[in-house]
């Protein structure tokens, strides 16, 4: 390997460092904000709550449909 080659791959192992370092820093922040903004410490615990608020938004537009068709044939709308 001569001098250029090796001073390449120190140029992509800086490279590759700098992106993890910014990638972690992303990372920190999103867990922050999943902590903050939504009570949740872990990325499985906002999984869950993920599931389950998609659940609930289901239920409630499955709801919101049966209510709807009710009126329309209660009024004939």
């Amino acid at each position: 390997m001569d001098e250029n080659e090796l001073l390449e791959l120190k140029k992509e192992i800086d490279e590759a460092k700098s992106k993890i370092s910014e990638l972690t820093g992303t990372q920190k922040q999103l867990m922050k904000d999943l902590k903050e903004k939504w009570d949740c410490p872990s990325f499985e615990e906002g999984r869950t709550k993920y599931t389950k608020l998609g659940q609930e938004i289901t239920a409630l537009n499955e709801k919101i449909e049966k209510g709807v068709k009710e009126l329309n044939e209660k009024y004939e709308l």
